[in-house]
């Protein structure tokens, strides 16, 4: 079965955690891979080959305490899950600090089963809207949304230009072609875009072809080598190599990381 998220239980007594996992098995129904770990040391070692949605853990544990594994999952792992805290005392320390890590609940023990899938619920929403986020920040570029504010204090040629490119990403556009087009001096156009936009039109073309490549692997399942050539590459190899310079990974494992979580 594949399970759409996976929630991750951390606690060092055998009946709670049983009881917690029992609990969110039978809410779950199979939606979701319930696993449990005794300690915060085998938390560690299980994430770091496979990734949580949701992390439920105790505070306080021998070795590692909930709000250290937390903290180190925030520091060094790039998929970071939101986290629920199960406290045996009321302290005012853990729960600020808590607070601080981006903790999204902090239960009481005993723990009846009614709160804890109501705060998984509650916690499994404000993970689907930091994905949500997450995937829209991974489409944006900010230096050129920069130029779509800015738009109307630019030049008209500029302007002009910027409106063509948009629109011939599948084709071979170069700075001389753009420049002829506007009857404007190839040299005279690439400094004036460079002063206007404050990067080089190659610059420029190669932001909006990724921006463009990184919708077209989201919103669709066209082959890698189909988006190239819509967005304006001969090969597939060099678009890939493009790509990796962007995003620092290939597109095919760009599609899949932010289809995945």
């Amino acid at each position: 079965m594949i399970h759409s998220k996976t929630i991750l239980i951390v606690e060092d007594e055998p009946r709670t955690r049983q009881g917690f996992a029992k609990t969110l098995e039978a809410w779950s129904c199979g939606r979701y891979r319930i696993e449990a770990a005794e300690s915060g040391q085998a938390a560690l070692a299980w994430l770091e080959n496979h990734a949580a949605h949701l992390l439920i853990t105790d505070i306080r544990m021998p070795g590692i305490s909930g709000l250290e594994l937390i903290e180190m999952q925030q520091k060094h792992k790039p998929f970071k899950p939101v986290a629920i805290i199960i406290s045996g005392y009321p302290e005012f320390d853990y729960a600020q600090k808590a607070m601080q890590l981006g903790v999204v609940n902090y239960l009481l023990k005993p723990v009846d089963k009614h709160k804890l899938v109501q705060a998984v619920e509650q916690a499994l929403t404000i993970e689907d809207d930091r994905h949500r986020i997450e995937t829209l920040e991974k489409l944006v570029d900010p230096r050129l949304l920069e130029t779509k504010e800015t738009d109307t204090r630019y030049n008209p040629s500029i302007r002009e230009a910027l409106s063509f490119l948009d629109g011939h990403l599948h084709e071979p556009v170069t700075l001389r072609q753009v420049a002829d087009m506007l009857h404007l001096n190839p040299s005279y156009f690439s400094v004036l875009f460079k002063e206007q936009t404050e990067m080089t039109f190659s610059e420029y073309l190669g932001r909006l072809r990724m921006l463009r490549a990184k919708e077209l692997l989201l919103r669709t399942s066209l082959p890698v080598g189909e988006i190239a050539e819509r967005v304006g590459y001969q090969t597939d190899k060099y678009f890939i190599k493009v790509f990796k310079s962007f995003e620092g990974m290939s597109p095919s494992k760009y599609r899949n990381s932010v289809k995945n979580f």
